[in-house]
């Protein structure tokens, strides 16, 4: 079996490089140059536990190599699978451009026969219309070829054990193509599969999942900032909630970010709109949770000339990734409202934080420091040392500190739901 993935970013990569472990012949491709290159020696462009080795095996073994010729990958193999990336506008819309491009190349390469399958996450419908731009060359999806979609379900630090573990799920534009695309990742991803059917049914099995997670994170924070004000403290609420079976209450924080949480709500609600369905809930779960870097400022008061370091350019912990983390709405209002801003991150150069238009700082020097992620590196400061250095507030936006060792320094204590009562 050739199989073509085009895309070989931190999702797309590990997934062509299971495939080749699987006995598939794969080739990878991407626009990047210097990523092809260095796949293309055994070294994995990016840190993934376990890809490493499954990288430098496929390569060694001659199943994975990688091209920057998309064209030239997809005419000589029999499954297509594409996991490029889409994101959102300035209009909050989802932003098509490039994966239309790829639908492009797939029209004018695509052999009778073959099954392409789209694992990027897709509005309703968007599957389908893909498959309208690969016809534009003669063929018919779901006649002359098959036309799957399968939405990627994985994330960061944990994505061979999610590709192993997490049922895969498949939808397609006929019974039969979706029955090919399940047959297929039986074999060649060996994870449980789910067969919804029909691909409008898939693309929204992603959809629902990343909006039940939204409108749990502004539950939850609504949650804590009622608690808070009434002099409880919510973590031990909500774990104490979440042991009837029944809850499963996220945690509060100060925004939410990454990939996917603060984007594919989006895609269903700009749909939704287009076809006058209403999505209330969420709408309000994206209004909330969008709001909540500058309701936790809001607690700190006037910040006008004072010094702030926000510690963590990343959305997550021990991930260098920063899209969509809420470290641009907090350097942004910080900036509004008068203040001097820096950040830091242990995983980013100074030259990495500029080019993503922020200012480098240290944790030392400032007055206040506001936590926007959690890296092991932040775990354990030493704020009695702060105190004599200067910091006179500390913002825990993800709950990590102890409250009583930032009180008995003498620093005030801001989290998010937290009581010092």
């Amino acid at each position: 079996m050739n199989v073509t993935v085009v895309g070989a970013g931190k999702m797309g990569l590990p997934l062509a490089c299971v495939f080749a472990s699987r006995g598939a012949s794969v080739f990878v491709c991407d626009v990047d140059w210097a990523k092809v290159e260095s796949i293309n020696a055994g070294i994995c462009p990016f840190q993934e536990p376990g890809v490493d080795e499954l990288l430098a095996e496929g390569v060694r073994s001659g199943r994975l190599v990688a091209t920057t010729d998309t064209g030239s990958a997809i005419a000589n193999s029999e499954v297509v699978v594409v996991i490029v990336p889409v994101l959102l506008s300035d209009s909050r819309e989802a932003e098509l451009s490039m994966i239309d491009d790829v639908a492009k190349i797939a029209s004018a390469n695509l052999k009778p026969g073959s099954m392409i399958s789209f694992e990027t996450t897709l509005p309703v419908g968007g599957t389908r219309r893909l498959g309208h731009i690969i016809d534009e060359n003669g063929m018919r999806a779901g006649v002359d070829y098959d036309l799957v979609f399968s939405p990627e379900r994985v994330k960061s630090l944990f994505v061979l054990k999610h590709l192993f573990n997490n049922p895969k799920i498949v939808g397609g534009i006929t019974p039969a193509s979706a029955a090919r695309g399940a047959e297929f990742y039986t074999k060649y991803l060996g994870a449980p599969v789910i067969n919804v059917g029909t691909l409008e049914a898939a693309e929204l099995v992603k959809l629902a999942g990343m909006i039940y997670r939204d409108v749990n994170i502004a539950l939850a924070n609504e949650l804590a900032a009622f608690a808070e004000c009434i002099g409880i403290d919510f973590e031990m609420v909500r774990q104490a909630a979440n042991t009837d079976g029944e809850s499963n209450l996220l945690l509060p924080g100060i925004g939410v970010g990454g990939h996917c949480t603060p984007v594919y709500p989006y895609f269903l609600i700009s749909e939704a709109r287009s076809r006058g369905i209403p999505v209330e809930l969420a709408e309000l779960g994206r209004k909330i949770n969008s709001a909540q870097p500058r309701k936790i400022l809001n607690k700190v008061g006037d910040v006008q000339g004072k010094k702030c370091v926000i510690l963590g350019v990343s959305f997550r912990p021990q991930v260098k990734e920063s899209a969509y983390s809420p470290v641009f709405a907090l350097a942004s209002e910080l900036e509004i409202r008068g203040a001097s801003v820096t950040v830091h991150d242990p995983l980013y150069t100074e030259e990495e934080i500029r080019r993503l238009g922020l200012i480098p700082g240290e944790i030392e020097g400032n007055e206040i420091l506001i936590l926007n992620t959690a890296h092991d590196a932040y775990l354990n400061l030493d704020f009695a040392d702060l105190a004599r250095k200067g910091v006179k507030c500390v913002v825990d936006g993800r709950n990590a500190w102890s409250v009583d060792a930032v009180v008995a320094a003498g620093i005030r204590y801001i989290g998010v739901g937290r009581s010092t009562r």
